[in-house]
Parts: C-alpha cells; sequence; structure tokens
C-alpha cells in the first residue's frame, strides 16, 4: 500500500524571520484527549504574550499547549509556560509537562489539559536539553534528559535517566531519581571504524559566508523504548528495563547511539551498555535517520514499533559543494520527513515518504508521532519560503496517515 498522508498547518508564526517554531510533541490523555505541544524561539521571542523562559535560544522561549477531543481535528490552546524542549505525559491523573530553561522545570495539570499549574524547578545545578518518547508503565515513568557537560560545544550532553512512581507529585523534586550521566566519550574511544567521527569538530568551510560546523561525536534526543518479544536477543523482563535510542551526532548518517536502562539494588536508575552474544559491546547501530532527531512509538496491534525521521540523500557530497540554502552540513538534511516500522528496533522496513519540502528551506522534520485508532497522526517542525531557514522554521504541520497499518509488508 502506499503511504498517503494529509498535511495541514497547525500553527504559523506571526514573524516567520524572527520567531521559530520548536520541538513538536504529541501525547494521549484521559478519555482519547490528544494534547499537543510546542516552543517558540528565535530573537523575536521576547514580542510574545505570555510568560517568557529566563534562559534559551536567542535568550527566551516560550511552550505552547493544545488539546483535541475530535482526533486532532480541531485544537484549543490551554497553557503557556516559560520554558523550551517540552514534552507531555499522563502519569496517574494527571498531566505533566516537562522541559527546562536551563534549570529542568515542569508543570502539572490536574483537568485532564485544561489548565497547567506554574512551572516547579525540578533541578538547578546542571543546564538542561530534551530527549524524545517516555516509557509510562507499572507505576513508573521513565525518561531521558540530557545533561550539557560541555556548555560551548555542541552536543556536549549526556544522557540522564529520570525515574518516578506515577502516584507521586511529581512536581517535587524528591519524587525523581536520576542516574549518574553517560557521557560517550568515557565509554567509547573514537575514533571508530564505522566512520564516527566523520568529519574533524569545527568549521568544515573557513571563510564561506555561512559556516557548516561540525561538533564533537555526542548522543542526543533519547528515545527510552521497551523490547516486548521474549525471543529478542536483548530482551529482559526485568520491568525496570529499557533500551536508550539516541540520536548520533557525528557527521555520519543512519546510525545512533543505544545504551541499555534499568536501576541498582537501592533502585537507583543506571545506564549501561548492551553486549552482543559475540562479546562485542553494542553503542552504535545502524538506524534509518539516526544522525538527525527521531521519534519512535510500539503500536500494539501490529507488534511493530514506528518511527519518524529524516531521509539522507547526499551525505557523501562535499560541504563546500552543497547548496546556499541547504543548512549546514550534508547530514542535515531537513525537507524529507518519512516513516519506518520495525519487530525489533534493529531491522527497520521502509513504510513511505510522509512529506517532502519543495526546497531544502522548506523543512519538515524533528517530529512526533501518536498512534490514534487506525490512523498515525506525525506533528512537524517545518517552514517554508518564508523561513528563516530550514532549521529555524515558520511552521508546525500536522499530518495524518490513514489505515497506517495496512502499510505493514
Amino acid at each position: 500500500m502506499q503511504l498517503i498522508a494529509s498535511e495541514k498547518i497547525f500553527f504559523e508564526s506571526p514573524y516567520p524571520k524572527e520567531v521559530f517554531c520548536y520541538t513538536p510533541f504529541l501525547a494521549r490523555a484521559a478519555a482519547g484527549r490528544i494534547v499537543a505541544s510546542f516552543d517558540l524561539g528565535g530573537p523575536g521571542t521576547a514580542k510574545l504574550e505570555g510568560p517568557l523562559s529566563d534562559h534559551g535560544d536567542f535568550a527566551c522561549n516560550q511552550v505552547h499547549i493544545l488539546v483535541s477531543d475530535d482526533h486532532g481535528h480541531s485544537w484549543r490552546e490551554t497553557g503557556r509556560l516559560p520554558m523550551l524542549h517540552c514534552r507531555v505525559f499522563q502519569a496517574g491523573e494527571r498531566l505533566y509537562a516537562i522541559g527546562q530553561s536551563h534549570r529542568l522545570l515542569i508543570s502539572v495539570s490536574r483537568d485532564n489539559g485544561d489548565s497547567w499549574s506554574p512551572v516547579s524547578v525540578l533541578e538547578s545545578e546542571h543546564r538542561w536539553e530534551p530527549g524524545a518518547a517516555i516509557d509510562c508503565r507499572d507505576g513508573v515513568v521513565r525518561l531521558v534528559m540530557e545533561q550539557r557537560i560541555r556548555p560551548d560545544d555542541w552536543p556536549g550532553m549526556a544522557q540522564v535517566l529520570l525515574t518516578a512512581r506515577t502516584r507521586d507529585d511529581l512536581t517535587r523534586p524528591e519524587s525523581w531519581r536520576f542516574s549518574a550521566p553517560w557521557v560517550l566519550e568515557d565509554h567509547v574511544a573514537l575514533p571508530q571504524p564505522c566512520g564516527v567521527p566523520f568529519y574533524p569538530a569545527g568549521d568544515q568551510c573557513p571563510g564561506a559566508p555561512d559556516p557548516r560546523f561540525c561538533g564533537r561525536p555526542g548522543g542526543l534526543e533519547t528515545n527510552v523504548m521497551r523490547i516486548h518479544d521474549p525471543d529478542h536477543l536483548l530482551y529482559n523482563a526485568a520491568p525496570d528495563a529499557v533500551v536508550l535510542l539516541a540520536r548520533l551526532h557525528s557527521g555520519a548518517t543512519n546510525l545512533a547511539l543505544m545504551l541499555r536502562g534499568g536501576t541498582d539494588a537501592d533502585g537507583q536508575p543506571v545506564i549501561d551498555t548492551f553486549t552482543t552474544p559475540g562479546g562485542a559491546p553494542l553503542v552504535f547501530v545502524p538506524l534509518p535517520g539516526g544522525h538527525m532527531r527521531f521519534q519512535i512509538v510500539w503500536d500494539e496491534p501490529s507488534r511493530r514499533y514506528w518511527m519518524v525521521g529524516s531521509q539522507a540523500t547526499d551525505s557523501l557530497t562535499r560541504p563546500d559543494r552543497l547548496p546556499a540554502d541547504r543548512y549546514n552540513l550534508p547530514d542535515n538534511e531537513r525537507n524529507r520527513m518519512v516513516l519506518h516500522f520495525s519487530r525489533n528496533l534493529r531491522d527497520w522496513c521502509f513504510a513511505g515518504v510522509v512529506a517532502i519540502g519543495t526546497t531544502p528551506r522548506d523543512s519538515r522534520h524533528y517530529a512526533s508521532l501518536l498512534v490514534d485508532g487506525e490512523d498515525l497522526l506525525i506533528l512537524s517542525r517545518s517552514g517554508d519560503r518564508r523561513a528563516a531557514s530550514a532549521h529555524n522554521g515558520n511552521l508546525l504541520t500536522l499530518h495524518r496517515v490513514s489505515k497506517f497499518r495496512q502499510l505493514i509488508y
């Protein structure tokens, strides 16, 4: 079956060259309600009404939260929060929105998303960045935030696994447990023969009008997943066993960072690495689009993982030969959004193209997806010809893939 996805504009920047649309996220609330969140940033964000973060890109950001009670066909705004990189999740009878303004922040809704509390500070000693998919089951929420370990060298982050009991008040710092930061360079010697790093750190086109920069290798935007198949070689029946799949920034394409999450004897969350049956460490894994932000969801009816991400087509082009409207390096192609499915988080089948922008500036990327009955909803960070760049888009677009399970082959 050919993938056919509808597209409609979900949000449009009031100032396309000054206010940029970031970090879409979709979540399920009670009674079939869908919650969408995103943040706005850029030099014009200070013009916006409502609370603003005190840190962020271009000084400040603002999260918007909307809800839909008709399967995403209509939406109404219910909250604006002074943070960025927001993710919403259900814990017990409450909804939470977790994000950052350098400090780790959280807001709670006790009325199924109709209103939101002022933000509470969970941790302020470090600078934080976001993960992606969240695991919440068996009365425990598990998510990853990334801790900045090199503030002046992007990405410069370490994975931190956070856990909390859903029955507790998650706006209180004492409700949460934090793993030690997992720093790539402490565990993996570089370079690796898989081509990591692909470029030396620094500007790859010195003297060019627009820099094309590659940072040191690192993982970011981590998905917390579970392996459900007892026949899987990496299956672990322990209720605290999770898989962490993160975008691998290295200049190379279609590789991801794969880690193992769990708890120690004292119930403290820990991050470790997998080992193959042959005794080899399993850290860098093939994943289509793993070089850019991706999100994965588990769909129980199909017994498949579904992933939305970016497709690379020209990653071996010399950086100095890229078109002027291509953002940064060849691994940063942002206008091709595609869907894959998998039985095992390792072997991915191409399901089809969700959207392709007309030009490299017309981005469709950094998306979030949600299963809604027979459909998949995909909320994308997007842009058109008015966008400041492929990275700093002026739109959010909502895509619907109807009867998506028929794409399985």
